[in-house]
């Protein structure tokens, strides 16, 4: 739990009240800005995968205190960005300054995605799919209830650290934070697996369920490769991926999309409560229920939510349109942080997760580059949010049909 809410600075929610500061310091366009976070994040997309396969090598312990110093460096780093690059691009053009400004805010977005959002999420996530089984939806749950409120008051508790230290004092308080917190907590309270401290998965007491789910039953181990060759991989490696693409695109423009609909900036940025309410809510059923019910049922949940929630934010101005925002992106988070760490040792077994889930994380993390790009463009080219938003709505429902067919391979292998 800690490991995900520490890796908030290099989450969307967490750059979201930065953009318009960093737009000024470093004398971006919106377009500009955009396009280097596109840059470092699907750059630090194509890094993940070896880093997954090194998570198999090293273990949970190694990983999550590795990502932990990285990630309090590059918050260092990006504190003193500002100032670098003016030092860098002195006695420059224009267009020279520019490029050195794009340049070095770029290496910061690759930097802080890689190690907070990619490694530190995907490492904290992965050692709950190793310790549990059965309980396994419930562990998650239990921290998503609190990763959900963490998610969803972090942009009004950065605007305060802003307001109160600057933004260049909030990077450096968290940098410290990360440093002298997550990295010593870390070494001291991970293992990679039960195994290895001569314990069980779940206990060495589990109550199994009367009828035994066919999405329990694991026959073997696949290897990455293995995976990449099956339906079910793509389809939900899609879903998240298009999760991952649409809900940091609103966040990183959250401002933006406001001003649109006629919304002022806290009242935007209060919707993310409702949401995480509506969120834990559906976390804690599905953690519940989760070992008795087939994953795609809970993947098509996923993707009608978020059909929903993009129909909302498409009508945001109306009530209907404010409802379905809230509940469609609150269930569709929901669900996400429940299946996100159910699937993958469910469907593969736990031998290669690292290798296998790092594939699904490096999708997420360059679908989250793209999303703000997108949205950036399209709002560049028509002067509103519109067109981008009604092409956000299709790709969900496609997906929809699509999650009827994803069914466990371990089904058909073990036959």
């Amino acid at each position: 739990m800690l490991g995900v809410l520490f890796s908030i600075p290099g989450q969307t929610m967490g750059f979201s009240v930065f953009t318009e500061i960093l737009m000024e310091e470093f004398g971006l366009s919106r377009v500009a800005l955009s396009s280097a976070y596109f840059v470092g994040t699907v750059a630090s997309g194509f890094t993940l995968p070896w880093l997954g396969k090194l998570f198999d090598y090293w273990g949970a312990r190694r990983m999550i205190v590795a990502s932990a110093l990285a990630t309090g460096i590059v918050l260092l780093f990006l504190s003193e960005a500002a100032d670098l690059s003016r030092m860098l691009s002195g006695g420059l053009s224009e267009k020279g300054r520019w490029i050195v400004a794009f340049a070095v805010i770029g290496v910061g977005f690759y930097l802080i995605r890689l190690s907070a959002q990619g490694v530190l999420t995907m490492t904290s996530r992965n050692v709950v799919g190793k310790w549990f089984d059965h309980h396994r939806g419930m562990a998650l749950a239990l921290i998503g209830i609190f990763t959900s409120f963490g998610f969803s008051v972090a942009p009004k508790v950065l605007d305060l650290l802003i307001q109160q230290f600057g933004y260049d004092g909030a990077w450096k308080l968290l940098g410290f934070l990360t440093l002298g917190v997550m990295a010593p907590l870390g070494w001291l309270l991970f293992r990679d697996n039960p195994e290895e401290c001569d314990l069980k998965m779940d206990g060495p007491r589990v109550r199994k369920p009367r009828n035994k789910n066919p999405d329990m039953e694991i026959h073997r181990d696949f290897k990455r490769e293995e995976a990449l060759r099956t339906y079910v991989f793509h389809v939900f490696n899609l879903s998240f991926a298009f999760f991952s693409l649409y809900s940091t695109a609103f966040t990183f423009h959250i401002e933006s999309l406001g001003e649109e609909f006629g919304f002022q900036k806290s009242q935007i940025i209060n919707l993310f409560v409702p949401m995480a309410i509506v969120s834990v809510v559906t976390n804690l059923f599905f953690g519940w229920v989760n070992s008795r019910i087939r994953l795609k049922y809970m993947l098509l949940m996923m993707n009608l939510g978020a059909t929903f929630g993009a129909i909302g934010l498409f009508q945001l101005n109306s009530t209907f349109g404010l409802v379905a925002y809230v509940l469609g992106n609150g269930v569709t988070g929901g669900v996400f942080s429940s299946l996100s760490g159910i699937v993958w040792p469910r469907f593969f077994g736990r031998k290669w997760l690292g290798a296998i889930s790092g594939m699904c994380m490096s999708s997420m993390v360059i679908a989250s580059g793209i999303g703000p790009w997108m949205f950036a463009i399209g709002k560049s080219i028509s002067g509103s949010y519109h067109s981008i938003l009604l092409a956000c709505i299709f790709i969900p429902a496609a997906l929809c049909v699509a999650s009827l067919r994803a069914d466990n391979p371990q089904r058909s292998d073990g036959m």
